[in-house]
C-alpha cells in the first residue's frame, strides 16, 4: 500500500497506526516511551528530515502523542457514518480540540513557497520551513492536515475485524479489512456466530 499513497497520507496513517492490536486481545502503544518514538522516526527517515539523528525525549514524545490523539479523533470523524476504531470509541478528543491541536502544531514553523522546475518536468511549488528544518510536531501536523484535506480521506476506513484497531486506506471498492489476516479472522468469527445462533435456535 505504501506505493499507492503519497508521503503525507503515509505519515498521517503511520502515526495513527502506532496504536495497534498487541496479539493478545489488547492494545499496544508503540509510543509508550521516548525510545519508541526514536525507533518510529528512524523507520521514516525517507519522509522526515533529520530522522536518522533524532533522539526523542519526554517533551517530544508528549507532543507527538498529543498530535496522534488529534489525528485519530479526526480519522474517526472522517470514517463517519461508520464506527471509529475500537481503540478510540470511548476516548475521542472533541473535533474542535483536535483541529486546534493540529493547526497549532502546524504553525510552529513558518513556511514559504519554493518553486522547483526541472528540465522536462512541470514546475512544482512546495512549502519550505523558514530558517531551517521544521520541528517534528509541525511536520507531522502538516502531513495530517494535507491528508485530511485530500481525496485520500474518502478512502479511509476503520478495520472492524476481531481484535483489530487499525485505520486503513481502501485500495479497491470491495475491500473491507486492513489486511488479509483480518479478513480471515472476521470470516471465522462470522462462521462461529452463525453456528452459535443455529445451536441456540435448536435448543430453544
Amino acid at each position: 500500500m505504501a506505493d499507492s499513497i503519497d508521503a503525507d497520507t503515509r505519515l498521517a496513517l503511520d502515526l495513527a497506526l502506532t496504536i495497534r492490536h498487541d496479539g493478545q486481545g489488547g492494545v499496544a502503544d508503540d509510543l509508550a516511551e521516548p525510545g519508541g518514538l526514536t525507533t518510529w522516526m528512524r523507520g521514516h527517515a525517507d519522509l522526515l528530515p533529520g530522522a536518522d539523528a533524532f533522539v526523542a525525549d519526554a517533551a517530544a514524545l508528549a507532543a507527538v502523542r498529543d498530535l496522534r490523539a488529534a489525528v485519530r479523533a479526526l480519522f474517526a470523524r472522517a470514517v463517519r457514518p461508520g464506527d471509529p476504531s475500537p481503540a478510540d470509541a470511548a476516548r475521542l478528543l472533541p473535533v474542535p480540540q483536535a483541529v486546534l491541536c493540529l493547526n497549532t502544531a502546524a504553525a510552529l514553523a513558518p513556511t514559504v513557497p519554493v518553486l522547483t522546475w526541472e528540465d522536462g518536468a512541470e514546475p512544482v511549488v512546495r512549502r519550505q520551513a523558514v530558517g531551517g528544518a521544521a520541528p517534528l510536531p509541525a511536520l507531522l501536523a502538516r502531513a495530517a492536515l494535507a491528508f485530511l484535506a485530500s481525496p485520500d480521506r474518502s478512502r479511509l476506513h476503520a478495520c472492524h475485524a476481531p481484535r483489530c484497531v487499525r485505520y486503513f486506506i481502501k485500495e479497491h471498492p470491495r475491500q473491507e479489512w486492513c489486511k488479509p489476516s483480518c479478513g480471515n479472522r472476521a470470516r471465522v468469527a462470522r462462521h462461529h456466530e452463525r453456528h452459535r445462533k443455529s445451536a441456540q435456535a435448536v435448543g430453544d
